[in-house]
């Protein structure tokens, strides 16, 4: 059986291991095909040196195999959107899809069949081809199947970004969620606002390592994409059947946005004119004064991006609405007169007043609020949505209220957490979740009702950057957890709580090749190569908990 990730949901193969040959093989499309068939010939034939042309209509093709792609709407019906069949015989491959995105799976897994090969950049010397005779049918379980990066710690350049996109859809996830903003730096463009990243995209050093180190990189760390750069991204995306969601924080993780305009802050108790980029990590008191100014200000940024995030591929918008704390609204003078005018419950209705505004104003620009699982206090509109992250209760908390959820659990699936409890791990951070235990995740919590779990649009894996000052950190502490993490979310089962970890275990084997093939620089199974170690800079454990978090 051919070693897939994430696992499909049927597949049929010769069991004496049969296998055809494709020598330059003819690319046969159909209607609606030409996205898969541009992918194909790009990233196929860079890999095996095939030219994929088109069969010549009416004419003889001799010998050459042939790869067909069609669309079937019909296969909806058993296994709903996105899902596909896969088809090798003798001298015709077939994918037929449901739906583009279907398609476009079924030529990832035609990739993963091919070899590891198949996924470098130019063909190794007498490479062949083969793949395995047999049929499969797939589709995936959750619709929202997501990665969350924090590109505002740790700034990761557009070629970084693009090149994660790529490494989400060969895992056939679906979602790139960026959190553009935070204390630490602003990310997005905003033109009608240019000292948003003239200044807030800058800061003068940061911590090495987690707040705990007494040791600092004095090296000012930056950047920011245009709005240009977000175009490319999200049609980059949306090529690959990835949806983009932005995010812009609010009301807290603001200090960026104050450096550049001391107006948003809470002046009346606060220097906020005296206020840089922050250059340390943890929960930020700076956050943005509860005024109708400060709205306006904040419309003009979500206005550019709506213009820059499309409705049609970014239909929802995160606001963030975490870790707000209310020490300046209690001592400021203006913010307390604003809750007897707004007639709130104290400091937390005012939290709650920044997001409904957005809620409301969001949903009448035909778009969806989405936002971390603070955002319930105070209540929501019928239409937003929760990304749970304190655990499931947000989560179950949402869904029992008819609020659609992703669940993205800090003590599940945050990929800056370390992977072993070992002194090698680099700046090692909270709970241990090793390549098993993400795999062990399930994103249905079992005292949801039938109708309240319908809910879930699925799951994300997060990856907050503050100890990851590089692409390579970054792919350390992704993978190869988010192979796990794919297979969850993809991968149907036929009971809760049957997942096959050694089976999963045994097919990484040659999983590793392919990300081998791809460059990305995972963690191995034994451990951390000399350099990926951070020897002597601190992490975070969590005070109380057992000795191996």
């Amino acid at each position: 059986m051919p070693e897939l990730i994430p696992q499909p949901r049927y597949a049929r193969f010769l069991p004496d291991g049969g296998t055809v040959e494709l020598t330059d093989p003819l690319l046969d499309t159909g209607p609606g095909t030409g996205g898969a068939a541009r992918w194909l010939r790009r990233e196929l034939g860079a890999a095996t040196g095939w030219e994929l042309p088109a069969p010549v209509r009416g004419g003889e093709h001799g010998a050459r195999p042939v790869i067909r792609l069609a669309l079937r709407p019909d296969i909806a019906r058993g296994t709903g959107a996105e899902s596909y069949e896969l088809h090798v015989a003798p001298g015709l491959v077939l994918l037929e899809g449901a739906d583009e995105a279907g398609l476009f799976y079924a030529a990832q897994t035609l990739r993963q069949l091919l070899g590891p090969g198949a996924f470098r950049r130019a063909p190794l010397p007498g490479a062949v081809w083969r793949l395995p005779v047999g049929d499969l049918l797939d589709g995936p379980r959750f619709g929202w199947r997501g990665l969350m990066l924090d590109v505002a710690r740790h700034f990761l350049p557009k070629d970084g970004v693009l090149r994660y996109i790529d490494l989400l859809a060969a895992h056939k996830l679906n979602v790139l969620h960026l959190h553009l903003t935070d204390d630490q730096g602003w990310r997005m463009e905003v033109k009608r606002y240019p000292r948003l990243t003239e200044v807030g995209s800058w800061r003068a050093r940061s911590r090495w390592g987690h707040r705990a180190s007494p040791l600092w990189r004095e090296t000012p760390h930056g950047g920011f994409y245009t709005q240009d750069d977000l175009r490319e991204i999200v049609a980059y995306a949306a090529e690959r059947h990835v949806r983009v969601v932005p995010e812009i924080d609010v009301p807290g993780h603001s200090q960026a946005a104050i450096a550049a305009y001391p107006e948003l802050g809470n002046a009346d108790v606060v220097d906020t004119a005296a206020l840089g980029v922050w250059d340390d990590w943890g929960v930020n008191e700076n956050v943005l004064a509860p005024t109708e100014a400060v709205l306006r200000f904040y419309e003009g940024v979500f206005e550019e991006l709506l213009e820059v995030f499309p409705a049609e591929v970014s239909p929802f918008v995160h606001v963030g609405g975490d870790e707000c704390p209310k020490t300046q609204w209690k001592a400021s003078a203006l913010a307390q007169e604003r809750i007897r005018e707004l007639g709130v419950d104290g400091e937390d209705g005012l939290q709650s007043w920044f997001i409904r505004h957005f809620d409301g104003w969001l949903a009448e620009r035909g778009r969806r609020l989405i936002g971390w699982d603070e955002i319930l206090e105070g209540g929501l509109a019928p239409g937003a949505a929760v990304s749970s992250w304190r655990g499931y209760a947000g989560g179950v908390a949402a869904a029992g209220a008819g609020h659609d959820v992703v669940m993205c659990p800090e003590q599940q699936v945050y990929l800056d957490h370390r992977q072993a409890a070992g002194e090698d791990e680099p700046v090692p951070i909270g709970y241990v979740r090793s390549l098993e235990d993400v795999y062990r995740f399930e994103p249905v919590p079992p005292e949801l009702s039938e109708e309240a779990a319908a809910h879930v649009l699925g799951a994300q894996a997060n990856v907050w950057t503050e100890v990851m000052e590089d692409q390579s950190r970054v792919d350390y502490q992704v993978f190869p957890r988010l192979a796990a993490f794919a297979e969850v979310v993809w991968s149907r089962l036929p009971e809760p709580g049957e997942r096959d970890y050694a089976g999963f275990d045994a097919r990484m084997t040659a999983h590793y090749r392919r990300l081998d093939a791809l460059g990305v620089d995972y963690r191995p199974p034994g451990g951390p190569l000399p350099r990926q170690r951070r020897p002597g800079l601190l992490g975070r454990p969590i005070e109380g908990a057992p000795p191996n978090v």
